[in-house]
């Protein structure tokens, strides 16, 4: 059988690295990463939260819940009423959370893989949502350790 047949009769390799050349055959390509990438995965997740068909704000309502609540925690503490503002800045962060959690799909509040954005939303959330307690005047959460931590640290 002469060189030029031979790839006629085997059959195409059907793994997931082959790729087929400009001749359409497919041949066994390299499982490097590409030096240069031209494109990047959607994250799990990260498609449309709406039909196609429905007005982009509907496609993206989670991110604009979070968004929304985040601005009106905002626009709270500018105008002095700060720990409630802050409250609800983490509770709209722990909402991403939990949105990101349970929905299979949340537009574009998926930006990374599902448990790194649930580990980013809600640990900034958290975080958040415990200052916001802490915060003085008059705290409504007080953790003892903390105030002999700061003695230590900070002297009159």
């Amino acid at each position: 059988m002469p060189a030029e047949d031979a790839h006629r009769t085997q059959p195409p390799p059907r793994d997931a690295i082959s790729t087929p050349e400009a001749e359409g055959r497919s041949r066994r390509a390299t499982r490097r990463f590409p030096r240069f990438t031209r494109d990047t995965a959607r994250p799990e997740g990260g498609g449309r939260a709406a039909p196609g068909d429905a007005p982009a704000p509907a496609r993206q309502w989670p991110l604009l819940v979070v968004l929304s609540a985040v601005a009106l925690g905002l626009l709270l503490t500018a105008l002095d009423v700060f720990r409630y503002g802050t409250l609800l800045i983490g509770a709209a962060l722990l909402a991403g959370a939990v949105m990101r959690w349970t929905l299979p799909r949340v537009g574009m509040l998926a930006v990374r893989s599902r448990f790194t954005d649930i580990a980013t939303y809600g640990i900034l959330g958290l975080s958040i949502v415990l200052l916001g307690l802490m915060a003085q005047p008059r705290p409504w959460l007080v953790i003892p350790f903390l105030k002999g931590t700061l003695h230590f640290t900070v002297t009159k």
